[in-house]
């Protein structure tokens, strides 16, 4: 298992911060914070679980089969929930950033673990990255899904966002009319940096006077 690397340029006081220099801004100039507001990642321990023993025998943990069929455990630090299941794959939710999520993954395995279950800890892999962005300028999102709707759908009577469905990197954006954005379905930071790069000029051909 190959553990997230802490890039040199994504804001070492704040794991969650993401700092990107966009084309044609002053070299160097960060433009923009990208914030990471949630992620998604899975680890395999490779053995067969008994969940109602996990449940018995320790805290903070829900199971009922009958409505779903994984064992919901919680941790206070850092605030995560992970849903585990019978074949040993945890899903680990509600992490702030990447390495969270990697030491709350450790966290659930270890405590799996010193129930008596024989357990690895393989293919720890980030599944979804959720981050913020303000360009601190509107959009007009009417023009742009005129002009982008291979892409993008816009029905602000259902959502005041616009839909942009990024094929590389393999992102959706939610672009609201004040000039921030939602980016979700990353698998990484440099997935995310690259699809500002990306979406940063074509956005900025559609700001409002």
């Amino acid at each position: 298992m190959e553990a997230p690397r802490k890039e040199t340029d994504s804001g070492k006081s704040n794991p969650r911060v993401i700092q990107v220099s966009i084309p044609g801004l002053p070299t160097g100039e960060p433009y923009t914070n990208i914030a990471l507001q949630n992620c998604v990642a899975t680890v395999d321990m490779h053995t067969t679980l008994n969940l109602q023993l996990i449940n018995a025998k320790t805290r903070n943990t829900e199971f009922n089969p009958q409505r779903f069929h994984g064992l919901i455990m919680r941790i206070r630090e850092p605030k995560t929930t992970a849903l585990i299941f019978r074949s040993g794959k945890i899903v680990c939710t509600g992490a702030r950033n990447e390495f969270d999520a990697l030491i709350a993954s450790k966290k659930f395995a270890r405590v799996i673990q010193k129930l008596g279950f024989h357990i690895k800890f393989a293919n720890f892999k980030v599944q979804n990255l959720v981050a913020t962005c303000d360009l601190k300028f509107p959009i007009k999102l009417e023009n742009l899904n005129h002009m982008h709707g291979q892409f993008s759908s816009y029905e602000p009577e259902l959502f005041p966002g616009l839909v942009y469905r990024m094929i590389k990197p393999k992102i959706v954006l939610l672009i609201f009319v004040n000039g921030k954005i939602v980016f979700t379905g990353g698998k990484s930071r440099e997935d995310i940096k690259e699809a500002l790069e990306n979406i940063h000029p074509i956005l900025r051909s559609f700001r409002k006077n």
